[in-house]
């Protein structure tokens, strides 16, 4: 039930947003609705408006694949949204709490990795770092904010604003986009409630932010992050899933070409 809120969320919140211009709908003068209204993405979709009404409100079980194709068609969903969306309506056996053991061969990558690294799980606690990330990120506030976890560093912790500069709220919004991915398939454990209702509570960025459902999918990239001394380095990252401990993420900074 609660994969089925969080994909009736998402969906209402691409409809809400979507111009009725962008699918050839004239606005009239006395549309009061910025974006879709239900009966007319349902029209679109070939579906019923009850059926799509209780989709949004959660009240309808999971939609077929072939739906679910209809729906992210008329609601031009990006590529990264459309997978994710058919990530919450496939079956999957969940862990009831998140993973804290670090494969011994990936503890040892991390520590013997030149430039930074670290590992997290699914609610990205952080489970392990080499001293190049300690020293970059400043331990990620452990000893400040409590326990050690990526989206309450990058949300709570003064450090993480002079780390990434000018273009924290960009990092920071692509961040919660990305830890959104993760939440939605664990949507009702109790650990990842009380996270996100400590950040709602704590960053009103976050606060902001989170209604979205902004969805962004992980990858590679650069960053450009600002040492203690103020001097900005270039870094090329990339995430990666071991093989034996798929819930878990590695990542890996190495200085930009």
């Amino acid at each position: 039930m609660s994969r089925n809120r969080e994909l009736g969320l998402l969906l209402r919140a691409r409809r809400e947003q979507l111009s009725p211009d962008a699918v050839g709908i004239v606005r009239g003068d006395r549309r009061r609705v910025a974006g879709l209204r239900r009966e007319e993405v349902a029209e679109l979709a070939g579906i019923s408006v009850d059926w799509y009404t209780r989709l949004e409100r959660g009240r309808a079980g999971l939609p077929s694949a072939h739906t679910l194709e209809a729906l992210a068609h008329v609601l031009h969903l990006p590529a990264a949204e459309y997978a994710h969306l058919q990530a919450l309506i496939l079956p999957r056996a969940l862990a009831c709490v998140p993973s804290d053991d670090v494969p011994a061969a990936v503890a040892r990558l991390i520590e013997q990795w030149k430039h930074p690294a670290y590992l997290v799980n699914e609610r990205w606690d952080l489970l392990a770092w080499n001293d190049a990330a300690g020293v970059l990120f400043g331990e990620f506030g452990v000893k400040a904010n409590g326990p050690s976890n990526l989206l309450r560093y990058m949300l709570l912790d003064e450090n993480a604003r002079f780390v990434f500069a000018e273009a924290w709220a960009v990092e920071a919004q692509r961040m919660v986009g990305k830890f959104r991915r993760m939440h939605d398939q664990h949507a009702g454990r109790h650990v990842f409630d009380v996270l996100i209702e400590e950040l709602k509570g704590a960053s009103p960025d976050f606060a902001a932010w989170w209604p979205r459902h902004d969805i962004v999918a992980e990858g590679s990239g650069q960053k450009a992050l600002r040492d203690r001394t103020g001097t900005v380095h270039a870094f090329s990252y990339v995430s990666l899933h071991p093989s034996d401990a798929p819930q878990l993420r590695l990542a890996l900074y190495m200085p930009a070409a």
